[in-house]
């Protein structure tokens, strides 16, 4: 297993991640519906479906996909996740965009410029019920994961994992945003969907991205 991978091939991250929402559409879409309009998966679903028909036949670096993935959910999913997913993705984009290979110091820049750049449009932090939960603790999970020596592959793994335990304490949160906020305490025990797609791309990153450095 190899330390890095090229960013020319990393296209298949991209399908894994749209894959992933395609599957779990139904899902996103359920636990939205408990506490907010039920659509989240709907929606996602839609502007992943979008970017990997345009992208299906084109050659497309990870940073290219990254940029166009981005520009397609900021123009075409509407409501709050498109701009907020949006900026995740050019952010990450605009991180490795001049990197030949994608290896774990680049990496962690993609998850660190994803975070500062949604700290920038949303006031949302830890414990406020949001996908900050996820994406957060995710990245310094990365982090200290290989300033600990760990290699890139187990540094994803632990990513992974911290996105789950984030995903997972949102259900015993009270939602400060969204329109899950005005419930209160009775938001509390169902787990936010934002939190939920944000976990399972993270995770599809993690897995694709873990077979890319085996090859």
């Amino acid at each position: 297993m190899s330390g890095a991978f090229s960013n020319s091939s990393g296209k298949p991250v991209l399908f894994a991640m749209a894959e992933a929402i395609a599957k779990e559409k139904a899902y996103l879409s359920d636990i939205d519906g408990r506490i907010g309009d039920g659509d989240h998966g709907v929606n996602m679903n839609k502007g992943f479906s979008m970017f990997a028909s345009a992208a299906k036949g084109e050659e497309m670096s990870l940073s290219d996909g990254l940029e166009k993935l981005g520009n397609t959910l900021l123009s075409d999913i509407g409501g709050s996740m498109g701009p907020i997913y949006g900026t995740i993705f050019m952010g990450m984009s605009e991180a490795c965009a001049d990197a030949e290979k994608i290896d774990a110091p680049i990496f962690l820049a993609m998850l660190e410029k994803a975070r500062d750049e949604l700290y920038d449009i949303v006031q949302a932090r830890p414990g406020d019920k949001t996908l900050v939960d996820v994406l957060a603790p995710a990245a310094d999970a990365f982090s200290e994961a290989i300033s600990g020596g760990s290699s890139f592959a187990d540094a994803l793994s632990a990513m992974a994992s911290a996105a789950e335990r984030g995903r997972d304490s949102t259900k015993d949160m009270i939602a400060k945003f969204g329109r899950a906020r005005p419930l209160g305490e009775r938001s509390k025990g169902v787990i936010d969907a934002g939190a939920a797609s944000c976990c399972l791309l993270l995770s599809a990153m993690a897995s694709a991205m873990r077979r890319l450095l085996d090859e």
